[in-house]
């Protein structure tokens, strides 16, 4: 039996309550962690924090273990959210999940627990852990390795993936057959912390946006939009000007307040055959100038071979084997060798 005291994050939902229920199989001294990063309803929209609670306690109590809250908002705001609203405010497309894990789950949660006695904590994440590194989970269409780049190896050290050897359908078959009450519970959707809720409906509460024109690849204005901060690279939905082809976002200027689309898909704008990166976190393996490696520049998208032609914090560009649709800066491109997560970076201009 391994005694080792645990603290685990219990967000109220299936895969958290199964990598509970697991560890406490396992023998581990166990202690459920509701983490409360956001409390805070959006208009149209109810956070979904009091619920997630009520279920993350429930579940607890099913397998027979004590459950903590953490009360993270002011954190959580000041390194997640205010990253979030500056990015987009600069014309970016952050993305407030990798720096979750990197700022709340994997440093303030890891260092919270371990004052209050913890060894080790674990999640509910779908990834795994060798000597330091970060895998890639069995699951491919579940695998969250790419949330997780910017995690510490020692952190990792410290942490547990109970999900990582299992799929997602085996993780609803447990929860069924012990009968945990998240068993048929939805996956949750939308921001993060804030559940259902979009990211126009929630920058909209935050900073004030104006209307502007669409101007198409032949520099007509062709519609308006309410704020260019709301729109993507690639973006093909929610641009209200229909007709014919669909039109695509290629460009923004944040400064003029102005969106630019394509109907031409061959457009050089929405496809890129190089990456170039800042912000560089490698995990513990710093990848090797002029290998061919693995890239994903986006959750769940197909990896692209490509190779690392730079190697310099301002200075590291990808050469992609074939080119990559809609790369947007401000979004991460992640590195991978094999199934190991060696880190990556923050797309830029």
């Amino acid at each position: 039996m391994n005694k080792k005291k645990v603290f685990i994050g219990m967000s109220g939902g299936v895969d958290s309550s199964v990598a509970a229920l697991l560890l406490k199989q396992r023998g581990y001294d166990v202690t459920g962690v509701y983490m409360k990063n956001w409390a805070k309803d959006i208009p149209g929209f109810l956070c979904p924090w009091e619920e997630d609670l009520r279920d993350a306690d429930a579940v607890a109590a099913q397998i027979g273990i004590d459950l903590k809250v953490f009360d993270f908002e002011k954190q959580y705001h000041d390194k997640v959210v205010e990253y979030m609203l500056e990015g987009y405010q600069a014309g970016l497309t952050p993305n407030p999940d990798i720096m979750c894990n990197q700022e709340i789950k994997f440093k303030l949660f890891l260092d919270t627990s371990k004052e209050e006695g913890a060894e080790l904590i674990a999640t509910g994440h779908y990834s795994r852990i060798r000597d330091g590194r970060l895998l890639k989970a069995i699951d491919d269409s579940k695998d969250q390795s790419y949330f997780l780049y910017r995690v510490t190896s020692q952190a990792l050290k410290q942490s547990l993936f109970p999900l990582g050897e299992l799929k997602k359908t085996e993780v609803r078959a447990i929860a069924e057959k012990t009968g945990l009450i998240t068993a048929r519970k939805k996956d949750s959707v939308g921001i993060c912390f804030v559940g259902q809720v979009g990211i126009k409906e929630f920058l909209s509460q935050f900073v004030q946006t104006k209307s502007g024109p669409i101007v198409n690849q032949h520099g007509q204005t062709i519609g308006e939009h309410d704020g260019a901060i709301f729109y993507t690279i690639g973006q093909r939905h929610g641009l209200g000007v229909g007709g014919g082809l669909p039109y695509y976002v290629v460009d923004k200027d944040i400064l003029k307040n102005i969106v630019y689309v394509t109907t031409d898909l061959d457009d050089e704008r929405l496809w890129s055959d190089r990456l170039k990166l800042i912000n560089l976190h490698w995990i513990k393996d710093q990848p090797k100038v002029a290998k061919i490696y693995q890239i994903r520049a986006r959750y769940q998208s197909p990896l692209i071979k490509a190779k690392l032609l730079s190697l310099e914090e301002k200075n590291t560009t990808l050469e992609l084997k074939k080119p990559l649709k809609a790369a947007a800066p401000g979004q991460s491109a992640v590195i991978y060798d094999g199934d190991v997560v060696l880190g990556g970076g923050i797309i830029t201009i």
